[in-house]
């Protein structure tokens, strides 16, 4: 069983930063794929950005491409999402999630919804004001 806690989450204007953090604990932390998702009120739950790690690789949502930036620690228990420029659309509870089979490197953007998730997070909240 894997526990995941994010953190960070908040109201922030337009044009802001937020660094949104998961920490990951429970026995096992191999994990293929680790990363964010976020879900806008009335809307889906769709994959952020996700970190592969076979080979250390990112990938983003073309939404957020070149102003969000996901990163892990070297303990490998805590991954970041740091995020610059933020847009009203931003705004959303932000949901970490881990897979245990699939790495996300082995998956175009446009699939990224078959990598299977094992666990999530409970979810912070992020409010971009205009």
């Amino acid at each position: 069983q894997v526990q995941l806690v994010e953190s960070g989450g908040g109201l922030v204007q337009s044009g802001g930063s937020l660094r949104l953090s998961c920490v990951a604990s429970g026995p096992d932390l191999d994990y293929y794929c680790i990363g964010w998702f976020r879900q806008a009120p009335g809307k889906e739950r769709d994959w952020v950005a996700c970190f592969s790690s076979n080979d250390d690789s990112t990938k983003y949502s073309d939404s957020v491409k070149g102003r969000f930036t996901i990163s892990r620690n070297n303990a490998k228990d805590t991954v970041y999402l740091q995020m610059n420029s933020l847009k009203p659309e931003d705004t959303a509870v932000y949901y970490c999630a881990t897979s245990f089979h699939n790495y996300c490197s082995g998956y175009t953007w446009e699939d990224i919804s078959g990598v299977p998730i094992d666990y999530w997070g409970k979810g912070t909240l992020v409010t971009v004001s205009s």
